[in-house]
């Protein structure tokens, strides 16, 4: 991978994350973004997120894509980029299966 996409992808964390934070902000879930994956052409962005608790995925993905639209045209404005990487979000499944895994040994070692 290289530098500029490196320093795409940690530019765009640090900014949608403060956009999260002061656009959306969400009341009842703890949203992390774990990574964002910018293609090599700078078109396209997969930003990998977490929520907490897990049985709000769904609600939190509908909020972001709802407003996902809103956040890209921030985007455009606030960076000093030719092309703003357009954005995509999905739920990072290793925090879930960790979290699986987890559960298993506390029954494990209860039992």
């Amino acid at each position: 991978m290289s530098q500029r996409i490196l320093r795409v992808n940690q530019l765009l964390r640090q900014e949608i994350s403060q956009l999260l934070l002061k656009e959306i902000g969400f009341a009842d879930a703890l949203v992390t973004i774990i990574d964002v994956e910018t293609s090599p052409d700078l078109g396209q962005a997969k930003v990998k997120i977490s929520v907490m608790p897990a049985e709000k995925n769904e609600q939190v993905l509908k909020v972001l894509e709802k407003n996902i639209f809103h956040l890209q045209q921030i985007l455009n404005k606030k960076l000093n980029m030719k092309t703003v990487p357009k954005i995509r979000f999905v739920i990072d499944q290793v925090e879930a299966k960790a979290q699986r895994i987890e559960e298993i040994l506390g029954k494990m070692k209860k039992g």
